[in-house]
């Protein structure tokens, strides 16, 4: 997901923290805020259901959206302080903006070379040209035709190879820390550990959001050592968030290196066979003419 999902959806969900904080509903909050999803609920709780479908009409920001509405039917549901529920919220998610654009930053200059080298083999075939290499004599003979097939099967590959490559250096979890803030909410609004736990499972499995946090090895370790379980839960996802900031930080920066492969393997080669060969077939053709 990028960075300005997270970001558009943080700005509403600032500007409902300031409007519950001065006293407003929640409510009429939401129909200040974005009156077409408030339109027709009758209770606040009906807003986690209008903010699920709100992400699946915004495919872009969908993750957003399911964490807004995990967080919001927990809170109205657990009777937790919205305000500063808010408030965390969309400071976590201006978090995850910026570590979204910090990833799209470090991979810019990957994506600048790969985009470079795989314009070699067209800019060998240029040059030719402008030499006044007869290519398309070279290009119809046999050997010709099939250093041109085997250039445009490397070039695709390369391609796609570049393109997962890209892929596996952006992919990131995008709620981390999710169920350790849920749980804080549920907790905060003086529910049970058990009861707690079953309102996140129901509202992260009507958002369609998987959790793996480790909540119960933390709700152990605060009983055991008697601190105080909310503020030990925000840390675990604070962590949590820095931990998976910290990897898809460490996937960019072993990109460039990755991208050497493909140059290597299949772009390089590409450039022989689309560049170098047709024009020594070319010279080799107007010598054996010449003669």
């Amino acid at each position: 997901m990028s960075g300005s999902g997270f970001d558009a959806v943080a700005m509403l969900v600032q500007r409902l923290a300031v409007l519950t904080a001065a006293g407003i509903p929640a409510l009429p909050a939401w129909r200040y805020v974005d009156a077409a999803i408030a339109s027709d609920a009758v209770s606040a709780r009906d807003l986690a259901a209008r903010a699920r479908r709100e992400g699946e009409t915004r495919p872009g920001e969908r993750s957003a959206w399911q964490t807004l509405a995990c967080v919001w039917g927990v809170a109205t549901e657990s009777g937790a302080p919205l305000a500063p529920t808010l408030q965390r919220t969309a400071e976590v998610m201006r978090a995850l903006a910026q570590s979204a654009r910090d990833v799209e930053t470090a991979l810019a200059g990957p994506r600048a070379t790969s985009r470079i080298v795989m314009a070699l083999p067209a800019v060998a075939l240029l040059l030719g040209a402008l030499l006044g290499f007869d290519l398309r004599a070279a290009f119809a003979s046999p050997p010709g035709l099939v250093c041109l097939g085997a250039a445009g099967i490397l070039n695709v590959v390369a391609a796609r190879w570049n393109r997962r490559l890209l892929a596996w250096a952006r992919e990131t979890d995008a709620t981390p820390g999710l169920g350790f803030e849920l749980h804080a909410v549920a907790l905060a609004g003086g529910m049970s550990v058990a009861r707690a736990r079953t309102l996140v499972d129901e509202a992260s499995t009507a958002a369609g959001l998987a959790l793996h946090d480790d909540v119960t090895g933390v709700l152990g370790f605060a009983s055991a050592a008697g601190v105080p379980v909310v503020a030990l839960l925000r840390a675990e996802a604070d962590e949590r968030r820095r931990s998976v900031r910290a990897a898809a930080a460490a996937r960019a920066a072993r990109l460039e290196s990755r991208l050497l492969l493909p140059l290597g393997l299949c772009v390089l080669p590409a450039f022989v066979l689309a560049g170098v060969v047709p024009i020594a077939l070319a010279i080799l053709s107007s010598t054996a003419g010449a003669l």
